[in-house]
């Protein structure tokens, strides 16, 4: 009887749609797999860190309880920052369930990826303090500002390596299953979102008069412009989605998770039940090829 074989997780970025990741790993509870080696990049990075310090469970229960005032409780506005939000609560919100802690005092083996600002290059986080390694993973640009580590200005992982294949399969992984929660129909990438667009006007209430946005034009026969978190996000989207593609190309996972929410806003993390149920059914859909795929390498 052959060996069980090391099964690799590369959970992708995606804003608040990383919460899918969250249902993903649920089914693999029910199938009886747990991952050998994690690697995450931005809210892969967050969900991968829970999950590798065993405070899931905990990490599930703080997204489920998070209302959208709640959520800009968390905000920390600092214009001079390099980006619109702080952003430093949501990574230290493990620290409340044990893990501010080196990464290599985790149960399972992880890997945080962040973007080298200056370079361009990824830089992959696998020692050192776990919080600021999350943190740096998850700083979107424009959004949440950079993270100083080690030297190096850090910012979003999805930058340079959105579903981080690479990195599991360099750490010893036999399966990598792999979590894109950024999957978009043919022909798509922006949908007008009310809910991101009542967050980003709550959001530039609070900023000085000097900078804050416009209100909507005159002409009421005009269309509302996008806000300018969709036209990062969705900036980002065409960017990473292109980078996946191209990367995912050379080095294949076994088993790719696409998960459509393009209806599901980047900024919405206050609705995590939807994104959580997307990954469940995207990964009882997958099933069948997991189970094949351990199955080959067994």
């Amino acid at each position: 009887m052959g060996r069980q074989p090391k099964l690799g997780l590369a959970l992708g970025s995606g804003g608040a749609r990383g919460w899918a990741h969250l249902g993903v790993l649920s089914v693999l509870d029910e199938m009886g797999l747990r991952a050998d080696i994690l690697a995450g990049a931005s809210m892969g990075a967050l969900v991968g860190a829970a999950e590798a310090g065993g405070v899931r469970g905990e990490l599930e229960d703080w997204a489920g309880a998070l209302t959208q005032s709640k959520f800009l409780g968390l905000v920390d506005l600092r214009l001079s920052s390099g980006g619109l939000l702080e952003g430093r609560e949501i990574a230290s919100v493990l620290g409340e369930w044990g893990l501010d802690c080196e990464i290599g005092s985790l149960a399972v083996p992880f890997t945080a990826v962040a973007t080298n600002l200056e370079t361009g290059r990824e830089v992959w986080l696998d020692d050192g303090p776990l919080l600021p390694a999350v943190r740096a993973s998850l700083s979107i640009p424009g959004l949440f500002a950079p993270q100083h580590l080690n030297g190096r200005w850090l910012v979003d992982g999805g930058l340079s390596n959105p579903v981080p294949i690479s990195v599991a399969r360099a750490k010893g992984a036999d399966v990598i299953v792999a979590v894109n929660p950024n999957a978009k129909p043919s022909g798509r990438v922006w949908v007008p979102q009310p809910t991101t667009e009542s967050l980003w006007s709550r959001l530039a209430g609070a900023l000085p008069d000097a900078v804050r946005p416009d209100g909507p034009p005159d002409d009421q026969d005009q269309p509302r412009a996008p806000q300018g978190a969709d036209v990062v996000a969705a900036s980002l989207d065409m960017l990473t989605e292109y980078l996946r593609r191209t990367r995912a190309a050379a080095d294949p996972a076994d088993v790719l998770i696409d998960i459509d929410l393009s209806e599901f806003s980047t900024l919405a993390f206050f609705e995590a039940e939807t994104a959580i149920a997307a990954g469940r059914a995207a990964a009882e859909a997958a099933r069948p090829q997991i189970e094949a795929a351990m199955a080959r390498h067994g």
